[in-house]
Order: C-alpha cells, then sequence, then structure tokens
C-alpha cells in the first residue's frame, strides 16, 4: 500500500509527521518543484519523499490537505481516480452555502474525484494539535471518519489506528460529514474538539 500527502502547510506537515513517528514512508507533494519543500520534508524524517504532484497521485491513498477551493485542481492530475481511496483534509470554511447547494464540502469534493472512494477525516483538528504525538495519558486521540464506502472507511480507520490515532466512524458524508465540516461561517459540531478514547 502506498501513501500521498497532497499539500504540505501546516496540516500537510502535522499528517507527515505523525507517518514519520511511525516509520510508514509518504510521498508529499504540491503544485510546486519539490525541490523547494525537499529541507521540510527531510526535517521531519526520511521517509518522507517530496515528489511532483503527477507522481504522487499514483499512492492508492491519498491524503487531500489543501485548501477547499484547490481540490478540484488535485482531481485534475488524473483523469480517473479509480481503485484510490481519497481521504478529504479539507476544510471549507468561508465558502459560500450557495456553492455548495445542500451537499456537504466531503459530497462536493467527493463528485471532483471521479471513480475514487471519498473518506472526509483527519481535519476536524487544528494543525499543532494534528502534529502532537496520539498517545495522551494512556489513551489515544480520537480522529473522526465519514464516508459512503464502508470498505474505503475500514481502510482508513485501520490505518488511522497504524499511525496511532483511535478512529470514530461518523457514518455518512450527509450525516457524518456534516458533524466535521466547515460551510460559510460556521463549523460543524465536532471541528476542534480534541478528544481522547480510552481502552
Amino acid at each position: 500500500m502506498s501513501y500521498a500527502i497532497i499539500g504540505f502547510g501546516k496540516i500537510g506537515q502535522a499528517l507527515a509527521k505523525a507517518f514519520a513517528r511511525n516509520g510508514i514512508e509518504v510521498s508529499v507533494a504540491t503544485t510546486r518543484d519539490p525541490e523547494s519543500f525537499a529541507s521540510d520534508a527531510a526535517a521531519i524524517g526520511p521517509g518522507i519523499i517530496p515528489k511532483t504532484l503527477a507522481e504522487a497521485v499514483k499512492a492508492d491513498i491519498v491524503f487531500l490537505a489543501v485548501r477547499f477551493e484547490s481540490h478540484r485542481d488535485v482531481a485534475k492530475a488524473l483523469p480517473t481516480w479509480k481503485g484510490k481511496t481519497i481521504v478529504d483534509v479539507t476544510n471549507a470554511y468561508g465558502v459560500s452555502p450557495d456553492e455548495l447547494v445542500d451537499r456537504s464540502s466531503a459530497k462536493a469534493v467527493a463528485q471532483a474525484f471521479t471513480g475514487g472512494r471519498l473518506v472526509k477525516g483527519f481535519n476536524h483538528l487544528v494543525a499543532a494539535v494534528l502534529g502532537q504525538d496520539p498517545a495522551v495519558h494512556g489513551g489515544k486521540r480520537v480522529v473522526f471518519l465519514a464516508s459512503d464506502d464502508d470498505g474505503a472507511a475500514a481502510e482508513i480507520a485501520a490505518l488511522a489506528e497504524n499511525l496511532g490515532f483511535s478512529p470514530i466512524q461518523l457514518g455518512g458524508l450527509s450525516e457524518g460529514g456534516l458533524l466535521v465540516q466547515a460551510r460559510g461561517n460556521s463549523w460543524g459540531q465536532l471541528i476542534f474538539k480534541d478528544l481522547v478514547k480510552f481502552d
């Protein structure tokens, strides 16, 4: 299984730290030349591999850690996303509800990634928290997941556990997705909730 993070701002780097902590190799890409962020990637760990966008999207599982407005540009990197799982880490804060019509922001992203299996997740925590070790006082930091594809949700839940998190499934994008999204100038009820689960 191969992994990529598209977007290497604060959230992208926080995700990369989770992979590095667990010795899991991950490609990182932006629309810029990989050389321009190679030193930032190296500072996180040797398994964080800078690539071009065209190279990175070949991964089996792709984390979308870009601004919501940029998701369509990333989607155009491939004619079809069939066989790939996309983890939507975007937040549509400030995006007009008129643009989303009556869809969750994740539904809008899913529509752009033709053929792909979309899971909304890892987006409810601020970067500074997401980048920390998720082992907290003997418990594990929670990440929420929502998807219309049960297989994809299970796949990302297993990956979240491998990264040290405790995944909680919220159901489909039209239900659970609304709890972890921004819409206009409002936030879903679970955004910014830093929860720890104890076994």
